[in-house]
Order: C-alpha cells, then sequence, then structure tokens
C-alpha cells in the first residue's frame, strides 16, 4: 500500500511516545497535513514491547470510537519497527528501511527516545549524554536526509534544559553557539569538569539529564539554523512535553501522557507558522 503521510516516533512502547502515536493517529484527520493514508512508526528498542503497544493501539476504545485506524475504516496505520538510538547498526538498519519503502521520503518525525537516571557521577553523565544527546543528534542526522522538503522534526527536550541554573558565562556561551561543534564544545567541558568534580565551579549545575536537554535545546537550534542556510524548508523544533505521569517521572507528573503528547503532536501535524530552531513548552515558544 502507498501511503500520503509517513511519520516515526522513537521510543515509542511506553509513556509520552507511545501517547505521542495515538495522537497522532487521532489528530491526524483534521490537520493540515492530512493528505490521505497516514503510516505511523512505532519505533522501540524490545520487538515484545512494541508489537505490544501496536496491539494496545489497535484496541483503543477512543480509536476505534473516532474510526482513526485503518483497520476501522480510518487513514491512519501503526506498525512496530525495531530502533534502538544507541545502537548504530539498528539506527542505519531503520534509516536504509525507510529509504528504500518510501522513495518519496517521510513527513515527520519525533525524537521522543531519552534517558533519566538517579544519581550523579562522571560514568552517569556520559551515559546519560550519550543518549539524550548525542544518539538523538545521530538520529537526526540519519532522518534528516529523508524528511520530504517540508518535513518536521521534533526533538523531545524539558524545561529542565533552561539555562537559569548556570553561570553567566556558561549561558552565554549556549546562546552565542551557532553550530553543533559549538554546543559540543559546552557538552565536552561539562563532561570534563564532573570528572575533575569540578562541574559547580565551571558554571554547569550537578544535573546530568538538565544538561543534557539544555545541549539538545542548542542544538537543535544550530541545526535549524544550518537547514535554513540551505535553503531547506524543514522545520526542525525542540519541546517540552511538561511534568508528566511515566515511569521516568516514577509517577509523579500531574500531566496524563496525552497532554504530555499535546506539544510534540502540534509541532509535528499543526500549523506553526513557518517557526524553526525554537523551543516549545505549554503552546508555546519559549525563551531559553
Amino acid at each position: 500500500m502507498s501511503y500520503s503521510r509517513v511519520g516515526v516516533v522513537t521510543g515509542a512502547n511506553k509513556g509520552i511516545g507511545l501517547a505521542i502515536v495515538r495522537q497522532l493517529a487521532l489528530q491526524y484527520p483534521k490537520s493540515p497535513l492530512n493528505a490521505g493514508p497516514f503510516l505511523i512508526y512505532l519505533t522501540a528498542r524490545d520487538q515484545s514491547r512494541g508489537e505490544a503497544a501496536v496491539n494496545e493501539l489497535h484496541n483503543d476504545a477512543q480509536l476505534k470510537q473516532a474510526k482513526a485506524l485503518k483497520a476501522d475504516g480510518g487513514p491512519s496505520e501503526i506498525k512496530y519497527h525495531q530502533l534502538d538510538i544507541t545502537d548504530r547498526k539498528s539506527l542505519q538498519a531503520f534509516a536504509d528501511h525507510l529509504k528504500q519503502t518510501h522513495e518519496d521520503g517521510i513527513d515527520l518525525v519525533v525524537n521522543n527516545a531519552g534517558i533519566a537516571l538517579d544519581g550523579f557521577d562522571a560514568k552517569l553523565v556520559k551515559t546519560t549524554l550519550d543518549c539524550n544527546y548525542y544518539n538523538t543528534l545521530e538520529a537526526s542526522h540519519a532522518f534528516i536526509p529523508l524528511l520530504k522538503s517540508q518535513g518536521r522534526l521534533v526533538n523531545m527536550a524539558s524545561i529542565a534544559g533552561l539555562l537559569s541554573k548556570y553561570s553567566d558565562e556558561v549561558r552565554d556561551r549556549f546562546r552565542a553557539s551557532k553550530t553543533e561543534a559549538d554546543v559540543t564544545r559546552i557538552m565536552e567541558d561539562f563532561t570534563s569538569a564532573v570528572e575533575a568534580g569540578k562541574e559547580k565551579e565551571a558554571g554547569f549545575p550537578s544535573a546530568a539529564y538538565s544538561v543534557s536537554k539544555a545541549g539538545l535545546i542548542g542544538a537543535t537550534r544550530a541545526i535549524a539554523r544550518a537547514e535554513k542556510e540551505k535553503g531547506s524548508k524543514i522545520l526542525v523544533n525542540s519541546c517540552c512535553p511538561g511534568y508528566v505521569n511515566t515511569g521516568m517521572t516514577k509517577g509523579n507528573g500531574p500531566k496524563t501522557p496525552d497532554q504530555g503528547a499535546e506539544m510534540p503532536v502540534k509541532l509535528a501535524l499543526h500549523d506553526i507558522n513557518g517557526e524553526t530552531g525554537t523551543f516549545w513548552s505549554e503552546g508555546q515558544v519559549k525563551e531559553w
């Protein structure tokens, strides 16, 4: 079957990722992107969990009532595909699949996969930055060439990545960063400072997750700038879903996963006035 639109959601077998897939299917028919059959790739590291998530959505009462899915006469179809963004072979295999299967390109990607670990030390910092910063950017670069001319890339960041907890010098470095390499140097300086036990003296908070998300916001801005300079009309943005009741927050968030999905789905499907390189929270552009 041929599809008019193709979307990808990473880390989508549970929590916000699963809700994003669900809301994409629910909102697509009334969105500006609706142009016919819509394929959504629900990706996850584990096949059994990914396929169970697809099955859950196929039996979702609201999706059935809305007749959102193909099986019920709707335009959307959800398929599982294996993807571990921390595994380069897995990422390349999925990118190759997309390129070969969808020769006209894909329309949207929501990079939702990420981690939040307890504690703070050099090893934890490396693990967190590898997934939330380096591997998310590697995934972004794998997907961007596959996006159609007006495609959309959404990177899931967090208001924890805002710059209020940094020294003036580090804050100015972030905001002055023009390229991805500029941001990566800040991440490297943070890592070195943690290894030396002097991250606070260097102007950073002792918080791996927060710094990884600050880096992701900055690098997403840089990617958007680079695309714009090439004349590309791809929209590249980052956003915060809010404090959501998921496993990552240990059930402490006041928002439901569906509420957490609102912001990334808006950036993926709806009219955002051509905004690119911006960070969004609570329905609007947020000053970094």
